[in-house]
């Protein structure tokens, strides 16, 4: 995910999460923002408040709870631009430090286990790179 400064300017009592709707989906943020408890418009926060939410969100882990396997999988199409993206690694060049792999990135492949291909073909790449 990519995080920008967020200004306060014209906006003092918009609320959090309509704040990070901005820059993240609609019901992410929301959604996130309602399992933290995170009621209060982000002016009224103070700074240390402001920046446990920014620690909490830039240290964020997703922890899969399952799957389906792989007679449930499917492909998304669309994602990150793979312009953005360094062919050898998948850093974005614009963010060193980011890698995006498999489906979040715009590559699309016939069905078959050509995308199972690509997943771990990026994921190797870019954790090669790591």
């Amino acid at each position: 995910m990519l995080f920008y400064r967020v200004t306060l300017a014209g906006c003092p009592d918009k609320p959090l999460a309509a704040l990070l709707a901005e820059r993240l989906p609609r019901r992410f943020a929301h959604s996130f923002v309602a399992a933290h408890g995170w009621s209060e418009p982000l002016a009224a926060l103070s700074n240390a408040g402001v920046e446990s939410i920014v620690r909490t969100l830039k240290d964020w882990r997703i922890q899969p709870s399952g799957t389906l396997g792989f007679a449930k999988a499917e492909v998304t199409l669309g994602g990150v631009d793979t312009g953005a993206l360094s062919q050898q690694t998948l850093e974005v060049r614009a963010v060193p430090g980011l890698y995006f792999i498999g489906e979040v990135v715009d590559v699309t492949g016939w069905l078959g286990g050509y995308n199972f291909q690509w997943a771990w073909a990026s994921a190797h790449a870019a954790g090669s790179a790591v």
